[in-house]
């Protein structure tokens, strides 16, 4: 296994963002303008000029180029004008939004894009580029919903953990985000036990009784070894039964987190990576920033 997330003597420490016209009402920007300042970093604003759009019978060169163009230079004056002296940028590429943000992202410190919903059903919808983006960029990637404000100062961050035993890129970049912002770190795991056709209560009381034991003990043992490496960071657990997204969900709203992270895993052997079910819920109904940090995978299969 290695981490996708950039070494910090390979990273290029550029912070890219999407951008498309709504960027004004949209949180992306604003979030990743803020991480710049914490990590005083360049942010680079990149708006993908998709080519089916340029091939759609009603394209009108001229009007639609300009009209790019004008985006870029509005979003690079905003940018400039946050008096924060450092060297913003605003590009457009062509080609479809996911591939063309996820390809120009390679190497960065990680990509920031929205995610909008549609009329009453905003939050249970995943936009496809953010759900695309995240499954295949190789960067980190921070997904930040649409009129993102900044929460309470003190709110931790949350940092997921599954039973796959390769939480470590995630929670390394989740402890990077808490230290910046000088606030704690929650390690949430969420288990149940699964049901089964034919078992009695008495059954599954006992196994679950088991069940929590073992996840106590093992998650705390995880803990401590966080513990160790960031001494000086406030890591707290959480252990909690029930679905794991409707836990995670609770966890951050409860904790006022500002950003929840999550790991995601590449799998070599996938043309089209696919989020696991529980990223995915977990991105279509938070209200904070979720982040998606894969690890790889080299499969035989």
């Amino acid at each position: 296994m290695s981490s996708t997330t950039p070494s910090s003597e390979t990273v290029r420490p550029v912070i890219q963002v999407g951008i498309d016209g709504a960027w004004r009402e949209a949180g992306a920007l604003h979030w990743a303008l803020y991480e710049s300042h914490l990590r005083d970093e360049p942010l680079h604003a990149i708006h993908a000029v998709d080519e089916t759009v340029r091939r759609s019978r009603y394209y009108e060169p001229i009007v639609t180029t300009q009209a790019e163009s004008d985006l870029a230079d509005d979003v690079r004056t905003w940018m400039k004008d946050q008096a924060d002296g450092l060297d913003h940028e605003a590009t457009l590429v062509e080609g479809s939004p996911a591939s063309a943000l996820s390809d120009a992202a390679q190497g960065s410190r990680m990509l920031v894009v929205g995610r909008r919903g549609m009329g009453s059903f905003k939050r249970l919808l995943l936009g496809s580029t953010s759900e695309a983006v995240a499954s295949r960029a190789q960067v980190p990637v921070v997904v930040v919903p649409d009129g993102w404000t900044a929460r309470t100062a003190g709110g931790p961050v949350v940092a997921g953990l599954d039973d796959s035993g390769e939480n470590g890129p995630a929670v390394e970049f989740a402890a990077e985000l808490a230290i910046e912002r000088n606030v704690s770190l929650r390690l949430v795991h969420v288990w149940d036990v699964p049901p089964v056709y034919g078992w009695d209560t008495t059954l599954v009381a006992g196994v679950a009784e088991d069940w929590a034991a073992t996840a106590d003990k093992h998650y705390e043992a995880v803990a401590t070894q966080w513990r160790h490496k960031y001494p000086d960071l406030e890591i707290q657990l959480d252990i909690r039964r029930g679905h794991a997204v409707e836990g995670l969900l609770d966890a951050a709203a409860a904790f006022q987190a500002q950003i929840v992270v999550m790991g995601g895993h590449h799998r070599s052997h996938l043309s089209v990576l696919l989020l696991g079910s529980v990223v995915r819920g977990v991105l279509q109904h938070a209200t904070c920033p979720v982040a998606v940090v894969h690890c790889d995978h080299s499969d035989s299969a």
